[in-house]
């Protein structure tokens, strides 16, 4: 996809959204409809400023459909307090839109596990229950009353639904796409290599490969560049896995400068303050530019969680 096609997706991107969001159909749904579809925003947390961003998505797409957000990995407190305040602004049924990079992670199959939509919790879920998920801050914290257990799922009067995570949806691919074209000076003489954290299993992490070979696959089509290569890099894996995978990172960036390329690093990421600096730490001494900005913030992901919960209230 070259430059002028990208515009023209984002334009056509733009088009849907606004038109999605204009719709007089939708609107009146949204306030009186038989059938008030509300949207719970699921969302790992991080910053102020990062929170803000899905904050600012949550709004556009508030604009036709109730929306309430969740902060948290698996976090029963957070998504409890958004569902009741979905219900309480009178929603008939619930999509659940997790704003995660892969639907292949413990943290999802936790939440579904909360949201009633599968019967066994992975272990994982007590983890996650022992956390504290104010801000992104995902440090041990005591339970906060005797009465509430964070590894039960939570109570709703209405039916929930939940969607796929951001996976290898074409919106990924045109963000990615546009962040590499941000720092590209001769495409046909780069190698763009996209990077993300992935998961400890290996059977995720083939997932997480297999979504990110979709991913680049979509973007190498009329882009011009060399190659764009993709891999995860694992930092939460034990020993030695995560140390094959940060030195199959810095192989991957030597061959690439070997063979007379640039090496355009664009990590998968929803938002910088993680990986990307053990990513800097693993290619120090080496040739590359980096994106300076990760998935958010665009407005097109507020296109995404729109469609994809309009999506789910059609299909129930």
């Amino acid at each position: 996809m070259n430059r002028k096609s990208l515009r023209i997706t984002i334009m056509l991107a733009a088009a849907l959204f606004l038109s999605a969001v204009s719709d007089p159909a939708l609107a009146r749904r949204g306030e009186t409809g038989e059938k008030k579809t509300g949207v719970l925003l699921l969302a790992h947390g991080g910053s102020q400023k990062w929170n803000d961003e899905v904050n600012k998505i949550a709004a556009q797409v508030n604009e036709s459909m109730p929306v309430e957000v969740a902060f948290g990995m698996a976090a029963k407190r957070s998504i409890q307090d958004a569902i009741d305040r979905l219900i309480a602004r009178g929603v008939r049924d619930i999509v659940a839109v997790p704003m995660f990079i892969s639907s292949h992670s413990s943290i999802i199959t936790a939440t579904e596990y909360l949201l009633g939509l599968r019967a066994s919790a992975p272990p994982e879920l007590a983890i996650y229950a022992r956390m504290s998920h104010d801000h992104g801050s995902h440090t041990a914290s005591q339970p906060e009353d005797s009465s509430f257990d964070p590894t039960t799922p939570v109570k709703s009067t209405v039916p929930i639904r939940m969607t796929q995570a951001l996976d290898n949806h074409p919106t990924v691919a045109a963000i990615l796409l546009s962040r590499a074209l941000g720092i590209s000076q001769q495409p046909a003489r780069e190698v763009v290599i996209l990077v993300a954290h992935g998961p400890v299993s290996d059977k995720e992490n083939d997932r997480w490969m297999a979504e990110m070979k979709s991913l680049a696959e979509q973007m190498k089509g009329g882009s011009g560049f060399k190659r764009i290569d993709y891999l995860t890099v694992r930092d939460d894996a034990p020993e030695p896995l995560r140390s094959r995978a940060t030195a199959e990172l810095r192989r991957v960036v030597e061959r690439a400068i070997g063979e007379g390329n640039k090496v355009l690093i664009v990590p998968l990421l929803l938002s910088y303050g993680g990986i990307e600096e053990g990513v800097k730490k693993c290619l120090e001494g080496l040739s590359y530019v980096m994106s300076r900005q990760a998935l958010l913030p665009d407005d097109r992901l507020a296109a995404w969680v729109l469609l994809s919960a309009e999506g789910a209230a059609r299909n129930q």
